[in-house]
């Protein structure tokens, strides 16, 4: 089974403008991101809408695809990239621009979910540490069946554990937080682009609902990883920091 990375990018971001550019230990995220895809994969491009990105991935000597600006997701952007590239790829993994950290061993455990033949659209989750995370209504948790797909994805606290003080619950159910990668079988990365918003997408935001809301299977792997996003100027600082004692191990 073949697999490739694509990392859409975008430069126009509302609370980081041009984060993909951003300097991380003197080099640009997105060369992090690109390269962690690479050697883990063969094969990475970077799908992006700005031309100023696209020159950036060319200079470092990686491979780059312009796409429209005017795509609602990440996904749309993947799947016109991959029209583009003309991909013979079995799966396709959407590694986002912003995840300089991503780790080898959660690519791989994305890869082995789509040994299972029912696998449609691979993500990975990773247990709470505290209730107060499990309550942050950015952080997505996930709820699975007992063979790994996923039943629903949410912004709220869920399930709900009836008859204890919520402090108690993490120590009554493995809350699994949503990190937001993901892979596609490639017939079905074309199929989901063509699909509506649905209901529960747009009441919570989060679009993996409109996929399971129309039957498709989303298998869900277990990282003990922790990566550390970028989504503001604030972030790129702790992102510093966690280079330099990373580096130092």
């Amino acid at each position: 089974m073949k697999f490739i990375g694509v990392i859409p990018a975008r430069y126009a971001s509302t609370r980081f403008p041009g984060k993909p550019l951003a300097l991380l230990g003197g080099r640009p995220v997105i060369q992090y991101v690109y390269e962690k895809a690479v050697n883990a994969l063969g094969e990475a491009y970077v799908a992006t809408d700005d031309q100023r990105i696209y020159d950036a991935v060319r200079a470092f000597g990686g491979e780059a695809v312009m796409t429209r600006s005017d795509h609602q997701s990440g996904t749309d952007r993947i799947e016109e990239a991959c029209e583009k590239i003309g991909t013979d790829a079995d799966v396709i993994i959407n590694i986002q621009g912003d995840e300089p950290f991503v780790h080898p061993s959660q690519l791989e455990t994305i890869q082995r979910l789509f040994d299972h033949p029912q696998t449609q659209i691979g993500t990975l989750g990773k247990r709470f540490e505290s209730m107060d995370a499990v309550r942050n209504p950015n952080s997505p948790k996930i709820i699975t069946d007992r063979h790994g797909f996923a039943l629903y994805f949410s912004r709220s606290v869920v399930p709900y554990i009836r008859g204890k003080e919520q402090q108690d619950w993490l120590q009554s159910f493995p809350y699994l937080k949503h990190l937001g990668i993901y892979a596609y079988r490639r017939e079905i990365l074309y199929e989901i682009t063509q699909l509506p918003q649905s209901s529960l997408e747009k009441a919570e935001s989060l679009e993996q609902l409109r996929w399971l809301e129309n039957g498709y299977r989303i298998r869900v792997g277990i990282t003990e990883v922790e990566t550390v996003g970028i989504d503001t100027p604030e972030d790129l600082q702790r992102a510093e920091v966690f280079l330099r004692e990373t580096s130092s191990v």
